[in-house]
This record gives C-alpha cells, sequence and structure tokens, in this order.
C-alpha cells in the first residue's frame, strides 16, 4: 500500500510552492510508492476542516500516514529521505 503524503497549503503561503515541488519531487523519484495529494486549505470548508482534524496551525504543513511529519517547507533530500525510511 503506497504512503499517503498531504500537502497542506494556502493560495497566499509564500513558502507553499517549494513544499508543494519537494513533494512532487518525492512522487517522481518514488513513483507508486507513495500517493501524493495537496490541500488547499482557503479554498473550501471541507479541506479547512481537515487541516484542523490534524490540529494544523501554520501552512505548508506535510502529514504522512497521518501524522505531521513537517511544519515548513522540507527540502527534496529531507522529505525523500523520510519517506524511503518508511519503505
Amino acid at each position: 500500500m503506497a504512503i499517503k503524503v498531504e500537502v497542506f497549503s494556502t493560495n497566499s503561503c509564500p513558502h507553499c510552492p517549494s513544499a508543494i515541488e519537494a513533494a512532487q519531487k518525492a512522487k517522481d523519484k518514488l513513483g507508486d510508492a507513495i500517493d501524493v495529494e495537496t490541500i488547499k486549505i482557503d479554498e473550501s470548508m471541507e479541506n479547512r476542516q481537515r487541516a484542523i482534524d490534524y490540529q494544523i496551525m501554520a501552512v505548508p504543513t506535510i502529514v504522512i500516514d497521518g501524522d505531521v511529519a513537517f511544519v515548513g517547507a522540507p527540502t527534496d533530500f529531507e522529505l525523500i529521505e523520510k519517506l524511503e525510511s518508511m519503505l
């Protein structure tokens, strides 16, 4: 089963694009071993509620398999290293 990676972000966040890019690079490297989803918390109440459920207080935040793994944008290397350690 693929590792679930959720990237919580907003449209106005200046650091969120680099977190989304790191997740995409991880997907490019690890392929079907991970499933990446970007959640823009300012686009719907459902997305906002998902962030509240994880007790997210800042963006970007990356949740891996239901656990908050990074608050702030990790480097590509940091995220890939974390994910590879879980395979």
